[in-house]
């Protein structure tokens, strides 16, 4: 019988990130790939809030790299995400794997993220702390995913019972 994800703390702390980040993506990030016809008022209306509170430049005016970011987001984030709430309740054994894969790619996006709105002119230090609260979370959860789930796999694939040894390779 599987283990309750009550009695896994960091899958619970995964399942609930990714419960949340669902309807954000959904909410949010990718309202600029929706047909105008048929995107919500609401919608609209609450990234105009984010911009206004946030002046997040990558909402306002993206470069070319963000705005595949945006779409790695629909073809991945989105999928996976779907993927990994009941996938998280069942104790998968899939789940290490591709939440390693989400950490990198996630870690090693936000981190270009980060690093550029810190080189953004025009911003006081106040502001960029103020983004800096919204992206370095992410950063950190995708960092300590990875690290949570590289473990996980190096455990499972004898990394820390012995394995091959050198003589076997």
């Amino acid at each position: 019988m599987a283990q309750s994800i009550f009695s896994r703390k960091r899958d619970l702390v995964y399942l609930v990130f990714f419960a949340i980040h669902l309807p954000i993506m959904f909410l949010v990030d990718l309202t600029p790939l929706y047909p105008a016809a048929l995107k919500p008022q609401f919608m609209t209306e609450l990234r105009t809030w984010y911009i206004s509170t946030y002046r997040d430049q990558f909402f306002i005016s993206p470069p070319a790299w963000f705005n595949t970011y945006m779409y790695m987001e629909l073809l991945y984030h989105v999928p996976l995400s779907i993927w990994a709430v009941p996938a998280l309740l069942r104790n998968d054994a899939k789940v290490p794997l591709h939440l390693l894969v989400w950490a990198v790619q996630t870690g090693m996006t936000t981190l270009t993220c980060v690093a550029d709105y810190l080189s953004w002119s025009g911003y006081k230090n106040a502001e960029k702390l103020e983004l800096g609260k919204l992206y370095v979370p992410y950063l950190a959860l995708a960092i300590f995913m990875g690290v949570d789930m590289f473990g996980r796999l190096d455990a499972r694939l004898g990394g820390k019972r012995g394995g091959a040894g050198k003589k076997d390779l």
